[in-house]
């Protein structure tokens, strides 16, 4: 059985858990209490002296109400049709992107190295209005396409697909070539399965960052028809829908469930891909 003394004195380990479990109260407990705060019955306080962080009387009122006043379905399909773009884009720029800034073998590699990692200190507000002007000559405001265009290839991702395809070993890239291996054949068959770990990092990225996104929506999307969810749930703190506390937290929870959901399956394979893309970089 393991001793004390192989964890470490007991003070230290005490300390360690005390500061992991204040971690995990501060990541977990919000979305903690917006869940028990959807459970909440009609004359439960959610907020003031009198709110209890657990429900009296559980139920799911809350929910039945956010998907009979707002259309969540539609929202969903929405919002799932621009993180399908997203996540194709990514994919498939940033890999083939990421390939080309691992090799040494041309000239101007560096500069656009350098472009990438500048375009990354500018913050999205700053360009912002540039780039509605121009979905708006592109005749894409009010559209899906509008949203997920902008963000059609992030510079973090590919110099994640870069740092691991640097990883790879350059002697086996030269035993493919002497086999006979063209350019296509070795990205195919020898750097993408080596990158699977960075692939799937990627695409937890872009699927996170594209379902919850709200600025950009906000500002090119008109009817709501074409409104994402985390848009579309944001009509529950209006005036008209009453204002319901509970209805907020039941569609904060609504929103997050797919994201868990992806990153609970997935977080073994993401926290390799993590460890393996930072190999190089």
């Amino acid at each position: 059985m393991p001793r004390w003394r192989d964890y470490g004195r007991p003070r230290e380990l005490v300390v360690r858990y005390l500061l992991l479990l204040f971690v995990l109260g501060i990541t977990v407990g919000p979305l903690l209490w917006q869940l028990l705060s959807s459970l909440k019955g009609v004359g439960e306080d959610v907020f003031g002296e009198n709110a209890s962080l657990f429900p009296h009387d559980p139920t799911l009122r809350a929910y039945r109400e956010v998907f009979a006043q707002v259309p969540v379905w539609t929202y969903i399909r929405n919002s799932l049709v621009v993180v399908a773009l997203s996540v194709t884009s990514q994919l498939v720029f940033s890999t083939l992107a990421g390939y080309m800034l691992s090799k040494p073998s041309w000239k101007g590699r560096k500069l656009v190295w350098v472009l990438l990692m500048a375009s990354m200190m500018f913050p999205f507000e700053s360009i912002m209005v540039s780039l509605f002007m121009s979905v708006r000559d592109l005749g894409l405001v009010d559209s899906l396409v509008g949203v997920w265009l902008p963000g059609f290839v992030a510079a973090i991702n590919v110099l994640i697909m870069r740092a691991a395809f640097l990883a790879v070993p350059r002697e086996v890239e030269d035993a493919a070539m002497l086999d006979g291996a063209g350019e296509w054949k070795r990205f195919r068959y020898l750097y993408l399965p080596s990158a699977w770990g960075a692939i799937l990092v990627v695409t937890i990225n872009t699927f996170i960052s594209a379902w919850d996104d709200f600025l950009w929506p906000l500002i090119v999307l008109r009817t709501e028809d074409h409104f994402t969810l985390t848009l579309g749930l944001s009509r529950l703190t209006s005036s008209s829908f009453g204002y319901d506390q509970r209805m907020v937290m039941a569609g904060s929870v609504i929103s997050v469930i797919p994201v868990l959901v992806l990153f609970v399956i997935t977080q073994r394979w993401f926290y390799k891909g993590v460890s393996s893309g930072a190999v190089k970089l």
